[in-house]
């Protein structure tokens, strides 16, 4: 471990193994608490271990970069991982290799074997390293010098911001390389003929230009057309080196040329002949432009063309670039040349480090033809290049043309061949000659084939290169026949070289034998038509010939005779002056190549004829001073300055260098033409170098004689200089751009002048200079801007770092400045000074001369500093992007100034400052300016994002200033001095300062956290401190600012740091006091705090421990007010508030929309509705709802939602302003969108029938206005709903009741149970793994009891769900006859407000052999808050109620709902409504089988025995009931089967035949022989062969009232409804009746429809009942036996089926109007049960789910039609029985 001294802890920097005695294992990480220290060993604590550590003391001596590196890998170890869990697996993985590089490097560092280069290159990688990883991670940008850390207090704010923005400016916008290069690989060549070997040329060509821009790059191919060294790279590779930004142009192109070596003609059949020849084969080209968008990992290959006419072999490339394609075609279908290319940008040392495998595996340099756009010195080249152009030959007495190959030799001076140096390209070592391809019986063959020569030049004089011709023969010998030869010398005898460009070279004809190693006899011969004597007609009138290009590239070697002629120039005195008059002539290559030679000439020349050369040589001297300011030279400046530092002699020059000087600045003024002597002034810095160092010469051989005259010149040149530059000229007159152009190079001869004069001196020289510029210019005067370059190079020179030079240039620097500022011109420029002037004032800077010039700057540029920021910040940015950034810049560097500025300061200067302002209004005006100012810093796109360490310099030093200027708004603006606007932008900057999103600490890492806390502290309690301070301080004053503050000051104590928020709340109190006061009631505060409160925490501000702080000391603070009751209102009301808020937001993180969202949405509405009465967040919130519910696609729920904003528009003309997404309209176009959305999306959730509503309300809009056009659009849009009523099929939803108990579910959830409308298809599995899903972190109960206090109270969260069933409101609708299904499946699960759901339960002992005598219902009704379905899903339970149902009870309702089932199913197969009969078929099984097995003797074994009877004796009517119910099952079984044969299928006969044995033991079993005539009668029956149609109106859901028809009752009090039948026999039996008698007493009767959870062995399939309530009739309940008179009239009244005359099977031949027989019948009402499929056994005392839906009682349908009755329709009527049988007639009529 790592012990520093004064710490008592030490961190683990590497892990300890601790194998040794007494060790400790430690892993890196571990902090070890050191207890005690004793003679060299520590007793430590570490998590549980303790024990004795020995140590030693170590002072860390590690390098910065180390230091930082490790820092930062730490942090970067905890953000890797999270990659990984947020899967970004790219970046995982380059991360992880960049910290393991990143260590690599680390280990060489602390190795310290590295050398100082090497060195410095690890540091750069490794900070170029950490910086990518910073800007990948998002981490901040680190301020650095030479790669290491800087610390923000040990340099200015201005030198801070220009090391950020340098490293910033480098990520952003990296420089634009200007040096490009080409990467080229060959492959292969892919080829159906090959079978020769190839040689493949690539070079870049221009194609405007028609020449070369390179040399070539040769590639050997095999037989395969792969590289013939692969093992050698640089044969294959080549990188084509110095391509300017010029060559990378469209019409610039890589032209590749391939030759073939074999036969001369290719299809030619192998013979005896071994001689072999280059011959053309094809040619490709590419654009280099097309590679700069192009992949550069991908390979390209390159189409291969030949030519049809071998002789335009040599302008192929040109053709194929024009598309001339008559001159060429492909060299083959499937030819193609594999390439890989690749553009590099940057200098060649840069590619080496970037590209280290292309250079490590080797890679040939091709070169341009020439000096690239840039020569560096010390650059060494001497390369010619030929171009074998072309030739003219005669036949040579042949009858066809030759086929002519050259054969280049080079040979020296003494005939010998050079060997090695005729190259065909780079790529392949050089040869000893060099032979042209062939072309075939061509006497006129062009080449156009580039060689290079590379010789030496010591071995150039003398050298010379031939040409030999041969004639290549296709016959047997295939011989080579030499027939002439050409030379030309490489240079002249006044040792020029040959000079560049086309020479026209003698064919010396010759014999084969001829020797041509007698080189001196054929070097006498003329080797240029253009050399010939003007006699030698003979030789000129020749007709062979033959031409070459030559190009010489040579950095020592020169073809320019006037260069020679200045060099040699005391060979021929006589040539001086023409000689230095020609230098200008001369190319600047030339010059720069021989650049010291020429120098020394040039003084060589001064020092013997100072009078008569004098003018010339200083105008020489200028020309190559100024030709080194071209970029071509620029690198030939250091030459210069070495040449005058140690090779530069001219000791007296410097006399004659000021006297010319002088002489040219005195007749500026006169001279007409400017323009030579601007030339000269462009020279002034090195005219000076020459001038200082010729005296520091002349003095050091002379011991420092003729000072003063020295002294006297440099004076009186200066006055010179001030008079021309104190010259106004009007506009822009010549001598303006002359003093231009000399204030321009004037900075950079401050450091020569230093080196003979005292700074002082200097400072005077420049002080006057600079002073005597005209003080007045013209707006458009170009030398404004050279003056402030002028001054900005000042200030960034020697002489003004220097104190006691800086004191004499500072009052002419602000001068100039201000004037600037003022103007509000050139600021980028003033920015750039003013920067650079504050980068020198250090803080700890003591000496009296720093505060001066603090005090100087202060006064001079405070003001005019404030309103350049203002001024510039609110100029409208321009949309350019170099605009835009040049605007960033500047604002950046004057912020940066003005906070140097405002951190130099201390008390001194602030109260130099405060006193200097006269008035109270200049006072007040600074202070607004500063405050104003100082929010424009606080700006998020003030400074780039990861710029944190500027954004902390900058708050530091706000809060710095802030706390200096409190005092001054204290003494001057209080009390009757108060100033509102003051004070208020004062608390305004407080307010943005604290909500900085870079001082929240608590969003930092905690490395971050605690550096930040370190160094400043939290400045976000220093800051709060001050504004309760002050706010202390306003007195009665602070009633300006309620409520304005408010908000701002609620946003501050929304910040988690709990310091501020126990110095800011209570301040709320005293906003509550003052107000109280004022007004007697603090209602603005009120409204205020829960209007800011929404925004603010729907922005992620506030949390759960700020809701309790601030609870709690409010309430403490107001306890012992007066009006604390209606401030505890107050605060309980936001307290709820931020409940509900904190809920919501918390919600809204969360990915997809589900229950908890919408639910908390419905919260948080209802709230704002109800308790703060606040209606436009009521609406904003229904808007928001309305979005989730859309999407979510509960389209239903989204209508209903839109239709609370609906109803509290009105139908009138009254506008609107603009609103949320609304336009401004009046209320009525509103109200008519609103409802158009409505329809629309009730439409879209199937809910038709509300839909209707609206349209019907729309429509009587549109007719009381007379607008019949919309009004035939909604009547058509009614109707549609109508037909989709009819037509589309519904899905009836479960539903289910949710149960959330525990603490940690959200508030509006806790401990409260709710019904839930499922969605479509949804099961209760499907939808308790929902809202498992939703609440990840709950458990799921699995028991249907009520919890007790232990859930609520746990710390957990617990969910209960299990199904529910819906009690419909509207019966009349679904107990009337006709009523379609389509239609009645609407309201069974609409406007639904109660829900039912029972459980079984064995109420005393269960006897094994038939529980049905014990099992017990358990019903609980559950009553909501609002009706299903609504604005949300699921709405909360408002009450609860339970009952219990009686075993016989739950008997009676299983087999009426199954006698209902049945009646059902049979209607539908009679009336061809079932496709299928099968549904019927499984119904007959289930229950013929069930009571064949002993079903209903289970009920005959538990009710029908006479102990059961004696035990209960009130329940006689119910087990009549009971009988009654199973005979009707045994007739409706018998109908069923008799319906079944008529329609049953042919395969399923024998089904059927075993339904009817079994259904005969049923009856038996029953012991039924004959039915009673009371179910004798058909139970299926509609008079004229169809249901009859019953008139409904629906209820109005839409209406303010709820939209139920039937008034709320108690929660057992609505009739039962089948939920899953198709059809309702009994309710269409009933509503027959109904139709006929009107209103009957059963109305009033009331019926559960819960399914029943008891087992029944009746059937098998799922079947309920619904339950009599107990609040029936005592009649109805109970009722005495009927007396024989009604008896008798009872069995009157049923007819068996022998007697009835007609029936459903045969027609009524009478006419129902004249039938008057009455059949009426008593039943009494009883309890229902339901069944499961489920055995008994497994499912009592369980969860049971999901409930089964209900379906109607029988006794429930009554009064129901007897079909069999002659009929009549007979009533079964719940009237009292003895009422007259004409009564009931009576009824029947009306």
């Amino acid at each position: 471990p790592t012990i520093p001294s004064e710490w008592n802890r030490a961190s683990l920097l590497a892990s300890f193994r601790g194998t040794v005695q007494n060790g400790l294992p430690l892993e890196i990480g571990d902090t070890v608490q050191i207890l005690e220290k004793c003679e060299g060993k520590a007793v430590l604590q570490s998590q549980l271990i303790c024990g004795v550590l020995q140590f030693e003391t170590v002072v860390p001596t590690e390098d910065s970069v180390i230091t930082e590196m490790t820092s930062t890998l730490r942090d970067w170890g905890t953000m890797w991982k999270q990659l990984y869990v947020k899967n970004e697996g790219d970046l995982f993985h380059r991360l992880w290799h960049v910290m393991n590089e990143i260590l690599d490097l680390r280990r060489q560092v602390l190795v310290g074997h590295l050398t100082h280069d090497r060195m410095r290159d690890v540091k750069q990688h490794i900070t170029a390293r950490l910086d990518w990883g910073n800007e990948q991670l998002g981490l901040d940008l680190v301020p650095r010098r030479e790669f290491s850390m800087v610390d923000p207090d040990d340099i200015s704010v201005t030198e801070l911001y220009r090391l950020m923005e340098h490293r910033h400016r480098k990520k952003e916008t990296p420089v634009p390389a200007s040096t490009h290069h080409l990467f080229v690989h060959m492959k292969s060549l892919m080829s159906s003929n090959l079978g020769e070997e190839l040689e493949v040329f690539f070079y870049i060509y221009d194609s405007r230009e028609s020449k070369p821009l390179s040399e070539r790059f040769f590639v050997k191919l095999n037989k395969n057309g792969v590289p013939k060294s692969p093992e050698k790279t640089e044969r294959q590779c080549t990188l084509f080196v110095d391509l300017g930004s010029g060559d990378l142009r469209k019409d610039v192109y890589i032209v590749v040329h391939i030759i073939r070596i074999g036969r001369m003609g290719a299809g030619e059949k192998k013979n005896t002949c071994s001689v072999q020849y280059r011959r053309p084969f094809g040619c490709a080209v590419v654009s280099i432009a097309d590679l700069l968008t192009a992949d550069s990992k991908d390979d390209h290959l390159l189409k291969v063309y030949a030519c049809n006419t071998e002789s335009d072999w040599y302008q192929i490339h040109d053709n194929i670039i024009k598309k001339v394609n008559s001159r060429y075609n492909l060299s083959g279908s499937n030819t193609g040349l594999a390439v890989a290319l690749q553009l590099l940008h940057g200098d060649i040392e840069q590619l080496r480090r970037e590209y280290m495998a292309i250079f490590t595996r080797g890679v040939s340099i091709t070169r341009k033809l020439g000096f690239s756009d840039v020569i560096m010195p010390g650059e060494m080249r001497n390369d010619l290049y030929i171009t074998l152009e072309k030739g003219e030959f005669e036949k040579g007495g042949k009858t066809v043309a030759r086929n002519v190959e050259i054969t280049v030799y080079a040979l020296d001076v003494d005939g010998q061949i050079l060997r090695g140096f005729v190259a065909a390209g780079s790529g392949e070592p050089g040869a000893d000659e060099y032979h042209s391809f062939v072309l075939y019986h061509n006497n006129s063959p062009r080449w156009t084939e580039q060689i290079k020569l590379p010789i030496p030049v010591d071995m150039f004089r003398g050298s010379h290169v031939r040409f030999e011709f041969r004639h290549c023969s296709t016959k047997d010998k295939g011989e080579k026949k030499l027939f002439g030869f050409s030379f030309v010398p490489l240079m002249q005898e006044d040792g020029r070289t040959l000079p560049d460009g086309t020479h026209e070279l003698i064919v010396h004809k010759c014999e084969e034998n001829t020797n041509l190693q007698d080189y001196a006899r054929y070097l006498k011969l003329p080797f240029s038509k253009a050399h010939l004597p003007g006699n030698n007609q003979a030789v000129k009138g020749t007709k062979e010939s033959f031409w070459i290009t030559s190009f010489l590239c040579s950095t020592k070697l020169t073809q320019n005779g006037d260069m020679l002629d200045l060099l040699k120039w005391r060979a021929h005195p006589e040539r001086i002056g023409d000689s230095l008059s020609k230098l200008k002539e001369i190319d600047g290559s030339e010059i720069v190549k021989f650049l010291q030679d020429t120098l020394d000439t040039l003084f060589g020349i001064l020092d013997e004829s100072p009078q008569r050369y004098g003018l010339k040589v200083f105008d020489c001297l200028v020309h190559i001073i100024n030709l080194l300011q071209d970029s071509k030279f620029q690198h030939f400046k250091p030459v210069m300055d070495t040449y005058i530092e140690s090779h530069f002699a001219g000791a007296l020059s410097y006399r004659d260098l000021i006297k010319v000087l002088k002489w040219y600045v005195d007749r500026i003024i006169e001279a007409e033409h400017q323009e030579h002597i601007q030339q000269v002034l462009k020279a002034t810095e090195y005219v000076f170098k020459y001038i200082v160092q010729s005296r520091r010469l002349f003095a050091l051989a002379t011991g420092g004689q003729s000072e003063e005259e020295f002294r006297c010149c440099i004076h009186e040149l200066f006055m010179s200089i001030r008079f021309f530059l104190s010259q106004e000229s009007p506009g822009n007159g010549p001598i303006t751009h002359t003093q231009a152009v000399f204030l321009r190079t004037f900075p950079a001869v401050y450091g020569e002048l230093l080196k003979l004069f005292t700074v002082k001196e200097v400072a005077t020289f420049v002080r006057e200079t600079l002073g005597s510029l005209p003080a007045t210019t013209h707006a458009d005067c170009p030398l404004e801007a050279v003056k402030l370059q002028c001054i900005a190079k000042t200030v960034e020179s020697q002489l003004y770092t220097n104190p006691e030079s800086r004191c004499i240039l500072l009052p002419v620097v602000l001068r100039l400045l201000q004037t600037h500022m003022q103007e509000q011109k050139d600021l980028v420029m003033c920015g750039h000074i003013l920067t650079s002037m504050l980068s020198l004032i250090k803080r700890d800077d003591t000496e009296p001369s720093v505060s001066e010039e603090v005090d100087l700057i202060v006064d001079s540029l405070m003001g005019v500093l404030l309103r350049t920021i203002l001024e510039i910040s609110n100029r409208p940015q321009s949309t350019g992007g170099t605009m835009r950034l040049q605007f960033q810049d500047i604002t950046g560097e004057f912020v940066a100034c003005l906070l140097a500025l405002l951190k130099q300061m201390k008390d001194k200067h602030y109260q130099q400052l405060l006193q200097s302002f006269t008035s109270k209004d200049e006072l007040r005006d600074f202070l607004l300016q500063l405050f104003t100012v100082f929010r424009i810093l606080i700006r998020p796109e003030m400074f780039p994002k990861d710029w944190t360490v500027m954004r902390l310099v900058t708050n530091n030093v706000i809060i710095t200033t802030v706390l200096y200027l409190s005092d001054a708004l204290r003494k001057n603006f209080l009390n009757d001095k108060f100033d509102y606007k003051v004070w208020d932008s004062y608390f305004y900057l407080s307010v943005i300062f604290i909500n900085q999103p870079c001082l929240q600490l608590e969003t930092f890492s905690p490395s971050k956290r605690k550096k930040i806390l370190e160094k400043y502290g939290d400045m976000r309690v220093m800051m709060g401190c001050e504004i309760f301070s002050m706010w202390q301080n306003l007195g009665e004053h602070k009633l300006n600012f309620i409520p304005a503050m408010i908000g701002p000051f609620l946003e501050v104590t929304l910040v988690p740091q709990p310091d501020l928020r126990n110095v800011m709340i209570p301040i709320f109190h005293d906003m509550m006091d003052w107000e109280q006061r004022r007004s007697g009631n603090f209602k603005q505060v009120e409204a205020k705090l829960i209007d800011k409160l929404d925004s603010l925490m729907s922005e992620g501000k506030g949390d759960e421990t700020y809701r309790e702080l601030f609870n709690s000391i409010l309430l403490k603070k107001i306890e012992r007010e007066t009006w604390r009751e209606s401030g505890i209102s107050l605060i309980a009301t936001v307290t709820r508030l931020m409940e509900r808020l904190l809920d919501y937001r918390d919600c809204m993180k969360l990915g997809e929309v589900d229950g908890k969202k919408i639910g908390c949405t419905v919260s948080l509405l209802n709230f704002y509705k109800t308790e703060l009465n606040k209606e436009e967040m009521y609406i904003r919130y229904i808007h928001k709802l309305y979005d989730l519910h859309m999407k979510a696609q509960n389209f239903t729920e989204a209508s209903y939602t839109l239709l609370l904003y609906d109803e509290l528009l009105e139908w009138s003309e009254r506008p609107l302003r603009e609103f949320l997404n609304y336009p401004m309209q009046s209320e009525w176009q509103r109200k008519e969108y609103l409802h158009l959305t409505i329809i629309q999306n009730f439409d879209r959730g199937k809910c038709w029938e509300n839909g209707i509503l609206l349209c019907r309300e729309l429509a009587d809009q549109y007719e009381s206005y007379y607008d019949y056009r919309n009004l035939s659009k909604m009547r058509m849009m009614e109707a549609s709903l109508y037909d989709k009523i009819m037509d589309q099929q519904r899905l009836e939803p479960e539903f289910f009741r949710v149960g959330f108990y525990g603490k940690k579910f959200p508030f509006f959830l806790r401990n409260k149970e709710f019904v839930c409308r499922g969605h479509d298809y949804e099961r209760l599995e499907a939808f308790q793994q929902r809202m498992l899903n939703e609440f990840p972190h709950a458990i799921a109960m699995q028991h249907a009891n009520q919890p007790d206090q232990t859930i609520y109270q746990a710390e957990a969260q617990y969910l209960q769900i299990y199904a529910v069933t819906p009690i419909p409101d509207s019966q009349d609708v679904l107990q009337r006859d006709g009523v379609p299904d389509n239609i009645k499946s609407f309201y069974k699960v609409n406007n639904i407000w109660r829900f039912r759901y029972d459980r079984p339960f064995h109420k005393g002992t269960k006897d094994k052999e038939n529980e049905f005598k014990s099992l017990w219902v358990e019903r609980t009704t559950l009553t909501l808050v609002q009706s299903l379905p609504g604005i949300s899903r699921w709405f909360e339970v408002e009450k609860r109620e339970l009952v219990e149902v009686s075993p016989l009870e739950n008997a009676i309702e299983v087999i009426e709902n199954k006698n209902l089932q049945l009646r059902t199913l049979i209607t539908q197969c009679q009336t061809r409504q079932m496709q299928n009969i099968n549904p019927l078929t499984m119904c007959l099984n289930g229950v013929i089988d069930a009571a064949v097995n002993g079903g209903l003797a289970r009920y005959q074994e538990a009710f029908f025995v006479k102990d059961y009877m004696m035990n209960h004796p009130e329940d006689g009517d119910k087990i009549g009931r009971l009988r009654e119910l199973m005979f009707e099952q045994a007739h409706i079984l018998e109908f069923g089967l008799a319906v079944h044969e008529k329609f049953v299928p042919q395969d399923m006969r024998p089904l059927h035949k075993k339904l009817v044995d079994q259904f005969h033991l049923m009856k038996s079993s029953l012991g039924i022989q004959e039915f009673p005539a009371y179910v004798r009668a058909s139970p299926i029956h509609f008079p004229n062969g169809s249901p009859r149609p019953g008139r409904n109106s629906m209820p109005n859901i839409l209406s303010p009232e709820g939209g139920r028809v039937v008034p709320r009752r108690s929660p057992l009090s609505y009739p039962a409804v089948n939920r899953y039948s198709s059809s309702s026999l009994s309710s269409q039996a009933s509503n027959e009746v109904s139709n006929i008698t009107g209103q009957s007493e059963s109305s009033d009767e009331v019926f559960n429809m819960q399914p029943s959870p008891s087992t029944s062995s009746l059937s098998s399939n799922h079947s309920a009942s619904p339950n009599v309530t107990s609040s029936a009739p005592s009649s109805a309940r109970g009722s005495p036996q009927l007396s024989e008179k009604h008896k008798h009239a009872r069995e009157n009244s049923c007819l068996s089926p022998r007697e009835r005359p007609c029936s459903a099977i045969f027609p009524n031949p009478l006419d129902p109007t004249q039938l008057h027989v009455l059949c009426v019948k008593v039943v009494k009402p009883a309890p229902s049960s339901w069944s499961l499929d489920t055995p008994l056994s497994d499912s009592v005392g369980k969860l049971l789910c999901p409930p089964v839906p209900p379906r109607p009682s029988y006794s429930d349908l009554c009064p129901t039609l007897h079909p069999f009755t002659h009929g009549v329709p007979v009533c079964r009527s719940r009237c009292q029985f003895p009422r007259a049988v004409g009564q009931l007639q009576q009824r029947i009529r009306h």
